[in-house]
């Protein structure tokens, strides 16, 4: 049931998204500073990549070894572009997207409930960046450190095809989170409350992000993803008088 929620909280905040003008604007504007920064660090890499290669082997003269060498360069640039994506994942996440993923969600919770309940609001400019930088960074690191494990698991082992699968849903779920995430960070709970209610909604975390999996539509999704988020956890946690 909780799985189903997740996809019907995806597609509700969605249309949610596309019906609001400041919503659209920001869902927007977030898709397109992700793209601008994996594109310029991508480029960089296959752009360099003979430079980068010839620091670990020189280029051979001549033979056979250098159709090796050849082989060897190009995987070398597959496996720095997806590194650089998750690079740049990181750096737009923690210094851009955070403040519009946020702004988003309150938003979204002000239109629901007529304000956003957070002790942030209270906060100097300053200090509000800087609490929302510390609160991103556990949240983006911790996810993408276990999606570099399984994506050398999946390259050394051969266990890709299964790899391939429990990473792909992994990260959905983790995407998920950093949205579900908003609401409880600006309140000032601590990480390991928040984890544990990550956690205890696993399911619902799975079913929202199984969506940022559809090639295409997950652009969509990825960029409204906040006020579906939002939209859950006001209307299952809040009022609630117990700990997740």
């Amino acid at each position: 049931m909780n799985f189903i929620k997740g996809i019907a909280y995806n597609f509700k905040g969605l249309l949610m998204g596309l019906k609001t003008p400041r919503l659209l604007m920001l869902g927007l504007l977030r898709f397109v500073i992700v793209i601008i920064i994996s594109m310029a660090l991508a480029s960089s890499i296959l752009v360099w990549h003979r430079e980068i290669l010839n620091m670990i082997w020189t280029m051979p003269e001549s033979g056979w070894l250098t159709y090796i060498w050849t082989a060897l360069s190009w995987l070398l640039s597959i496996f720095l572009a997806m590194i650089s994506s998750l690079i740049a994942y990181l750096i737009a996440q923690i210094f851009f997207c955070v403040f519009i993923m946020d702004l988003m969600s309150r938003i979204t919770e002000k239109m629901i409930q007529g304000e956003a309940h957070s002790p942030v609001e209270e906060m100097s400019l300053l200090k509000t960046l800087f609490h929302l930088i510390r609160q991103e960074i556990p949240r983006a690191i911790i996810p993408m450190f276990l999606m570099f494990i399984f994506m050398v698991m999946g390259l050394l082992t051969p266990l890709g095809p299964g790899v391939a699968v429990v990473s792909a849903l992994a990260a959905g779920a983790f995407l998920a989170w950093d949205n579900t995430d908003l609401v409880p960070a600006r309140r000032m709970n601590t990480f390991d409350v928040r984890f544990r209610y990550f956690k205890k909604n696993i399911l619902f975390h799975l079913g929202f992000g199984i969506c940022f999996l559809i090639p295409w539509l997950n652009i969509l999704f990825l960029s409204f993803a906040p006020v579906g988020a939002t939209l859950f956890f006001i209307e299952n946690e809040d009022g609630k008088k117990s700990e997740f």
